[in-house]
């Protein structure tokens, strides 16, 4: 009897009878089992007590935590039972969820080990498919959205994009940033999805919502302002400074362009070995492109003035709010005074984002978070 317990214990058994042990013909452990009397004719779905169908297809194979290098396998009996609500299902078992090939501690390691590694890494360590892995983490997910309700509660929150396949295919993701937390995401990049979002989270919780960061797309801003009109959107910083570095990278073209036309190839080629020197920020520039940029400050003034401009729109996120806000509206008047078009373009951009920009500063919100939550 004493052994019968190790083995329940070995492979994490609860409310479950062990009946025998023994190995198979490719070396495996089988430990057969079956649930205890009040675990018996329950539904696969939901776990209501139902009366008998049939015996099912006879004796079936859960895939168990390996005993060191040996595999286990936990098999038991998988007869039928009629569920009012479901139909003819497979009876439920405590050792593992509902239509699955694996326990339930097994699914719960690999769901923990794709939370910290890789999917093609948990796949090789836990000697299952790398398909496998994925309907793994669909069940657990399933099953933990089923007792937590991650929508309840949010105050402040960041909606973004992200793409997660080649072909330009992309996931709008939400995240909590009191828990930093990811609680909702959906295929497609449009207004659809967003407002998708805001159905689930009802008209309710919608008026608890108080901050809101997001990049200026129009597709996340318009519904943002029709459902929670009263919430505070605050722009992400990195999307404005991405701008910024956009606009300088317009000018380093056109400049590198020029010399080519006149045959200048010397400074053609300076301006396109600088891209990472006016691109970096200045702490990490390496000594070369230190030279470099300093070379750019005395030969060109138009691409050293772009770089100013991207530096010191950069600097009001390092800055107190009011500060911050002096030196926001500084840099606008400078920006559509700099004869540059890409940041004179940039300057009425920022100008009706204003609001929004120093709202994040006030508020020190940004995305940033997402790309933690979301590098899995």
């Amino acid at each position: 009897m004493r052994g019968i317990r190790v083995w329940a214990r070995l492979l994490g058994l609860r409310r479950a009878v062990v009946e025998d042990v023994r190995i198979g013909n490719e070396g495996e452990v089988i430990v057969g089992v079956r649930p205890v009397w009040r675990e018996r004719d329950r539904c696969g779905v939901c776990r209501r007590r139902s009366p008998g169908y049939d015996l099912g297809e006879g004796r079936r194979r859960w895939r168990a935590l390996d005993l060191g290098t040996t595999f286990a396998f936990v098999e038991s009996d998988a007869p039928r039972v009629m569920c009012r609500h479901h139909g003819v299902v497979v009876c439920a078992v405590p050792w593992a969820r509902h239509d699955a090939r694996f326990t339930r501690a097994f699914e719960d390691q690999v769901a923990w080990l794709a939370v910290n590694t890789s999917k093609t890494a948990v796949a090789e360590l836990m000697r299952v498919a790398w398909r496998s892995v994925g309907t793994i983490l669909e069940r657990v997910a399933a099953e933990a959205g089923r007792e937590v309700d991650l929508l309840d509660g949010l105050r402040r929150i960041g909606i973004d994009e992200i793409s997660h396949r080649k072909g330009q295919r992309y996931l709008t993701v939400v995240v909590d940033h009191h828990t930093g937390r990811l609680v909702w995401a959906a295929a497609g990049r449009d207004r659809r999805t967003v407002l998708a979002f805001f159905d689930a989270l009802g008209e309710e919780r919608c008026k608890q919502v108080e901050l809101v960061s997001a990049d200026m797309a129009s597709w996340i801003s318009g519904p943002i302002a029709e459902r929670v009109p009263h919430a505070v959107r605050c722009v992400d910083p990195f999307h404005v400074v991405m701008l910024a570095t956009e606009a300088l990278d317009d000018v380093r073209r056109e400049v590198w362009n020029e010399a080519r036309r006149q045959g200048n190839l010397e400074l053609a080629r300076e301006l396109k070995g600088a891209r990472f020197a006016v691109w970096k920020n200045p702490e990490n520039l390496t000594d070369r492109q230190a030279a470099r940029l300093a070379t750019i400050q005395q030969t060109n003034a138009r691409l050293y003035r772009a770089y100013l401009l991207k530096e010191q729109l950069r600097q009001i996120y390092r800055l107190p709010a009011a500060t911050a806000e002096r030196l926001l509206d500084r840099w606008l008047a400078w920006a559509r005074r700099c004869r540059l078009p890409s940041f004179v373009k940039l300057a009425r951009t920022i100008t009706e984002q204003r609001d929004g920009i120093l709202a994040a500063i006030a508020h020190g919100l940004s995305n940033e978070c997402l790309s933690y939550c979301t590098s899995w």
